[in-house]
């Protein structure tokens, strides 16, 4: 098993010899299983020549007035310990003189308009702080890949918009979602939620898994009438064949025309709106159907890669879930 070595400073970093790539993955620490799956993931793309680096370091400037910068769990102790269990060769875990040493940077990343929307606009500033200390970290650590988990989609896509639109010379990795078995994203903030709370909380994987499910059998009614001749008996009996898909889902159905974005959205809402009349209920902050290309609202008609997004709180916890989803994958 690798022996990791523990980093204050990033000259400490600088100074370790350096042979095949270093690959980063960035954290707040209070590290899980989620966290671990970067770090193995790290372990292979660098391979047995490169180098893995763990970066636990909270950051002021992501977290609001009100939000959780005190209480967030600090770990570090249990957090090198995972690391080195999952393969990881340092972990940098600089304090906020090391990051800031001139106090709150006065010149910082600004994440634009797409970072105004879905989360940036449950959170004013947290992507603005989110991208600078990324890109600090990205300085200090020199990587040559980082990786960062799809479940925080919009922070992903950020990351990616920047490296590109600044031309940082990093190459970006997403790493899907780790859930737990009962469907539950990871997250360090599950710790905060009671029994009861926890129960409440299943409702946003339930609804994504309901849009995902309903759009694989939209999915599945085009690639069939894409099989078949384009009469009008087989296309009125392949929309039959599409009510009684949707069958359970009349409020989709209702809403929208078999294949679209909107019936997508219309199956994840009825979990959420059951939620809502449960005890503890589910606070939604909001439900999107999006382009990740900048976090806008897709219409029916659309084509290509998507994220059904969802955020709530349940209790004073705020949770986001998310899935990826492919339109007209096979047109």
């Amino acid at each position: 098993m690798t022996t990791t070595a523990l980093l204050r400073t990033a000259d400490e970093l600088h100074a370790r010899a350096r042979a095949g790539r270093r690959a980063v993955v960035m954290t707040m620490g209070a590290l899980h299983e989620g966290h671990a799956t970067l770090i193995r993931t790290a372990r292979e793309i660098a391979g047995p020549d490169g180098e893995v680096v763990v970066t636990v370091f909270v950051n002021p400037l992501q977290f609001g007035a009100g939000e959780d910068l005190d209480r967030y769990p600090r770990t570090l102790d249990a957090d090198l310990k995972l690391a080195e269990q999952s393969g990881a060769d340092a972990v940098f875990a600089p304090g906020v003189d090391e990051v800031y040493p001139g106090g709150e940077p006065q010149v910082r990343v600004s994440a634009g308009p797409m970072g105004e929307r879905l989360e940036g606009a449950a959170r004013p500033g947290h992507f603005d702080g989110m991208l600078t200390v990324v890109a600090k970290l990205l300085h200090l650590t020199r990587p040559d890949i980082a990786l960062y988990g799809q479940k925080d989609a919009q922070q992903l896509a950020l990351i990616r918009r920047m490296v590109r639109d600044l031309n940082f010379g990093v190459e970006i990795v997403g790493v899907p979602t780790v859930r737990e078995e009962d469907g539950l994203a990871l997250s360090s903030r599950n710790r905060y939620l009671s029994t009861a709370e926890r129960r409440t909380a299943l409702a946003l994987s339930r609804a994504l898994f309901a849009g995902r499910d309903r759009h694989a059998a939209q999915e599945a009614l085009r690639a069939r009438a894409r099989e078949v001749p384009a009469t009008h008996a087989r296309a009125e009996a392949l929309s039959a064949l599409g009510e009684s898909r949707a069958a359970a889902d009349t409020h989709a159905v209702a809403k929208a025309s078999p294949g679209g974005p909107a019936a997508v959205r219309a199956a994840a809402r009825l979990a959420l709106d059951e939620a809502v009349r449960l005890d503890p209920p589910l606070a939604l902050d909001y439900l999107a159907l999006v382009d990740p290309s900048d976090f806008t609202d897709i219409e029916d008609g659309f084509t290509g890669e998507a994220v059904l997004a969802v955020a709530a709180r349940v209790g004073t916890t705020r949770l986001i879930d998310n899935i990826p989803l492919t339109f007209g994958a096979a047109s």
